[in-house]
């Protein structure tokens, strides 16, 4: 049977990320990968990280099953950190499950609205993270899209997302980025987060929230303040957290799944379908990262620690923002770049055509994928300029 398979493209960015390895430039630049890089480069272990495997070393006693739900503890304290101190939570609306990382996290909330509504489609952002399409689809989720981005702009296209998502059925749900929009780094303020919440009410479509930069924009409280504002308003929602990039657990894989629904009663039915998507995809996620996330979380000291150390990240994103808009203009890059310093997290669209990026690549051995999406981590010190040089050189021509 398996002669009749045929090969499959590779993912641009998994591509990318090959042939940057085998790139022999020492000037190469990587601005594809979705990775927090320090001023060097690397992505270490933070030292919170550090400290609670430690700890995790040296009180670990089994290696038994920790269940279909995960780590219990690393639960109730994902629910804390994403939803606050918040009625919800007090009222027993909202329950956690630890998942396989954010990607987990989605594709049991796609199995979980499939079980929930099979004629539900799923409306995501344009643009969105490419592997939403094929997340959804795995489930058998019809995906279909609203605008957001103006490519024109540099902006948002509310006008036109608030016209679509008055047209959206019950029944259907709307994918929305908590903060640091990947890819185009332009977030909702708290003003337009009411106006959709109020569409929600309305139309009677529920809110999917794709999490995974919390910290990295404006701050702990600040990333998570839409998502609290949906808690508040609305009857259900559902909430897909990574902790990848805000505690640098890339490989360990670590996230969680929460669902809220109107009443106590409601969300134990619903969780319990949650836990049996769960059994049928993974059975019981990895220990080792909840475990870590847990020792953070709840020791005050690791906690500051973590707060500092993702702080130190957040700031550096943010000044890289404006720093690179100041080099784009001292190496008269063409074009008005101004929008790069008002966006959060660590991405940002540049507006290039695929020739020019194609062209930075062959040249220059700087690598961006084909939307123009940039990793603004990737920039530092010791390429800014050669960044800007080669630009101004290929969009000059």
């Amino acid at each position: 049977m398996f002669e009749q398979l045929k090969p499959v493209p590779t993912d641009p960015i998994l591509g990318l990320m090959s042939e940057y390895k085998a790139d022999t430039n020492p000037k190469k630049v990587d601005l594809s990968v979705g990775v927090y890089k320090n001023e060097t480069g690397d992505t270490p272990v933070m030292r919170a990280v550090k400290k609670a495997e430690q700890i995790r070393l040296e009180t670990e006693t089994t290696k038994s099953y920790l269940g279909l739900a995960g780590d219990v503890q690393y639960n109730e304290l994902m629910t804390s950190l994403v939803f606050g101190d918040h009625a919800t939570v007090k009222a027993n609306r909202i329950k956690t499950a630890q998942t396989p990382g954010g990607t987990g996290s989605l594709r049991v909330a796609a199995e979980f609205i499939k079980r929930s509504n099979p004629n539900a489609s799923i409306w995501v952002t344009n643009p969105t993270w490419a592997n939403h399409f094929s997340i959804f689809g795995a489930a058998g989720l019809e995906t279909k899209e609203f605008p957001y981005f103006d490519f024109d702009t540099m902006g948002l296209k509310f006008d036109e997302m608030v016209s679509t998502l008055n047209t959206v059925p019950a029944g259907d749900v709307v994918l929305l980025h908590a903060c640091c929009h990947n890819p185009s780094g332009m977030d909702l303020t708290l003003e337009q987060w009411q106006i959709v919440a109020d569409i929600s009410k309305k139309q009677g479509f529920t809110f999917l929230i794709d999490s995974a930069y919390q910290g990295f924009g404006k701050g702990l409280d600040e990333d998570a303040a839409g998502v609290r504002l949906l808690a508040d308003q609305l009857d259900e929602l559902l909430v897909c957290a990574s902790c990848s990039k805000n505690f640098g657990l890339y490989r360990d894989r670590v996230g969680a799944f929460s669902v809220m629904t109107a009443t106590a009663e409601q969300t134990e039915i619903a969780y319990s379908v949650a836990l049996n998507v769960i059994r049928a995809i993974y059975s019981m996620p990895p220990a080792h990262g909840a475990a870590v996330v847990a020792n953070i979380l709840s020791n005050p000291e690791l906690r500051a620690l973590w707060e500092e150390e993702l702080q130190e990240k957040r700031t550096r994103i943010n000044g890289l923002r404006s720093y690179i808009v100041e080099k784009f203009k001292e190496h008269n890059v063409p074009g008005n770049f101004d929008f790069i310093a008002k966006q959060n997290g660590m991405f940002s669209f540049l507006g290039i055509d695929k020739e020019a990026i194609q062209t930075l690549k062959d040249d220059y051995s700087i690598y961006i994928v084909g939307s123009s999406r940039i990793n603004v981590a990737g920039v530092n010190k010791s390429n800014a300029d050669y960044l800007a040089k080669a630009l101004a050189t290929v969009l000059n021509k």
